[in-house]
């Protein structure tokens, strides 16, 4: 698993290195690398003190129309609108190109 964190330098010398949500954690040290160790050493820690760290699938909402997909699917009247359109269509390229069969 891989975390994000901040690190900046301070004011004067040293480094911070700050966790980001859940964790809250602020650890500082002499160098970008001290404070990164320190930083470690916290969540490890907890970690070892029984916490966990886990990830969550949320699923995306999906579209708002999603839940009617297919419900005609059996409906009888369906195909005929369907034959009704496709040969609306024909008729209608027929009359721009008359050239077409």
């Amino acid at each position: 698993m891989q975390l994000s964190g901040l690190i900046e330098p301070l004011p004067g010398e040293g480094y911070r290195a700050t966790g980001g949500q859940p964790f809250s954690l602020v650890a500082e040290g002499a160098t970008r690398d001290d404070a990164l160790r320190n930083l470690r050493s916290l969540i490890e820690d907890r970690v070892s003190a029984g916490a966990e760290i886990v990830t969550l699938d949320i699923p995306a909402p999906g579209h708002p129309w999603l839940p009617f997909a297919g419900m005609l699917r059996d409906d009888p009247l369906v195909e005929e609108w369907k034959q009704a359109m496709a040969e609306s269509r024909r008729q209608g390229d027929a009359e721009a190109d008359p050239g077409q069969p």
